[in-house]
């Protein structure tokens, strides 16, 4: 018997264990590992999702006991399973496990794609933050615009109770009440529910295809980070971001879709600078030649056309974005240094766990973090907003932050949709790979 650790960061780990260990009885998972995400491990895979074979369920333990534990139970193979990293960090990884005697396995599509019995468009991308979320919404809108029925199936983002979590269905404002929705699970899902469209996330992505496939004439795949989907698609649309030039050829396993790409999408071009586009399209080139690409705007704008100009004001951001994502600015700082405005520093004035976050994270400058994975996160958010000396607050986040964070300063949004050009592409391929979804 194989006895097995899979390194995660709750949701590629979760599928992995589900859809090839769960029922094999020549294998014995004897722990998860949990990194990036705070406050995920020191919990149990419950034996409900676990099986049979687990009486027990399976424990979770920090990363960081990795080399211990494979020592300690005799590991013999060990299986990373989290995404958006660099490739050298999975190679540091790979040298921690096979000092400590195991080996170090990576699972690949076929052992892991799930065979839908509607069509499949996934959306992945070469990083995190590189806007798989507008290119969801737009291919979405031309579908629902087709007259087919659409779910839209999330990436999995399960940090509460694990069970309860199982197969989740969101279409409207008071379910993420009912699931006591983190803020970047709210990211995701209320920009979906917004425009009438169904979302489906859990922990049993089989479970929730069954679901998802019984209302719909199309299945959605929208990606959590720079993930593989969990489906095999029919259509694989992959965004990529002329702002981390290089990042589509050196992160894990952000690479990989880019080589399975039918469609590549370089959003961000009316932001970034032409050259660094230019480099996104010879690494492309290089990796894909045969996939279709896509130039791509996502244009910002400022709720009701707000006047910013020599105000102070702090700027809030998409946490995953900022970092693990890596980047140091989001729509939230572009459009406030468009309109004028004098952003306001806020680590003096940071609290709790955000402290640590910023400490962590030195790439983040002059905005906060919408970090809010507990309710004692959020409370220290809206602590630091409170504390920031501003005129404004600018909210780059995908939702209205707040509706879950008292903030007691003027507010602004800024919102990003693709551009109608793109939009417009997108519906072209969609024509010409899945003419069956089109209308006659």
């Amino acid at each position: 018997m194989r006895r097995v650790v899979i390194m995660g960061a709750a949701g590629r780990d979760f599928h992995n264990f589900n859809v090839r260990y769960r029922e094999d009885p020549g294998v014995r998972v004897v722990a998860f590992t949990a990194t990036q995400i705070p406050h995920i491990e020191g919990r149990v895979y419950p034996r409900e999702l676990a099986g049979p074979l687990y009486p027990q369920g399976v424990p979770i333990v920090p990363e960081a006991e990795l080399a211990g534990l494979i020592r300690r139970e005799s590991v013999d193979d060990v299986v990373f399973a989290y995404s958006d990293v660099p490739h050298v960090y999975v190679m540091h990884k790979a040298s921690e496990v096979l000092a400590a005697g195991a080996t170090f396995l990576l699972l690949g599509p076929r052992d892991t794609w799930l065979k839908a019995k509607v069509p499949v468009v996934s959306v992945t991308a070469v990083r995190t933050g590189s806007g798989k979320s507008q290119t969801t919404r737009a291919l979405a809108q031309a579908l629902t615009r087709w007259g087919r029925r659409v779910a839209v199936v999330r990436h999995p983002m399960p940090y509460g109770d694990l069970a309860a979590q199982a197969v989740q269905r969101f279409a409207a404002y008071e379910d993420l009440d009912r699931h006591r929705c983190t803020i970047e699970e709210r990211e995701e899902y209320e920009p979906h529910i917004d425009r009438g469209n169904v979302v489906y996330a859990g922990v049993d992505y089989g479970r929730i295809l069954e679901q998802a496939q019984a209302e719909a004439d199309v299945v959605l795949w929208d990606g959590g980070n720079n993930d593989l989907p969990f489906y095999r698609p029919d259509l694989a649309v992959v965004v990529a971001d002329p702002h981390r030039p290089g990042h589509e050829a050196s992160y894990h396993p952000g690479e990989a879709n880019a080589r399975l790409a039918d469609v590549i999408v370089i959003n961000k071009v009316d932001t970034a600078d032409p050259e660094q586009v230019a480099e996104v399209r010879r690494n492309l080139a290089f990796l894909n030649p045969g996939a279709r690409v896509i130039e791509a705007g996502s244009p910002i704008r400022l709720e009701n056309g707000a006047d910013l100009a020599g105000k102070r004001v702090l700027v809030v951001e998409d946490g995953p974005t900022l970092t693990h994502g890596g980047m140091s600015y989001g729509a939230g700082v572009l459009a406030a240094r468009r309109a004028g405005a004098v952003l306001v520093d806020p680590r003096p004035h940071a609290v709790g766990s955000l402290q640590e976050t910023f400490s962590r994270f030195p790439q983040l400058g002059e905005l906060l973090p919408a970090m809010g994975y507990g309710e004692e996160q959020v409370a220290e958010l809206g602590e630091t907003i409170r504390r920031a000396p501003v005129d404004a607050v600018v909210i780059g986040t995908p939702i209205d932050l707040r509706r879950v964070v008292p903030i007691d300063k003027p507010t602004v949004r800024a919102y990003y949709d693709l551009d109608a050009s793109s939009a417009a592409a997108l519906e072209d391929v969609l024509r010409e790979r899945l003419p069956g979804l089109a209308p006659s």
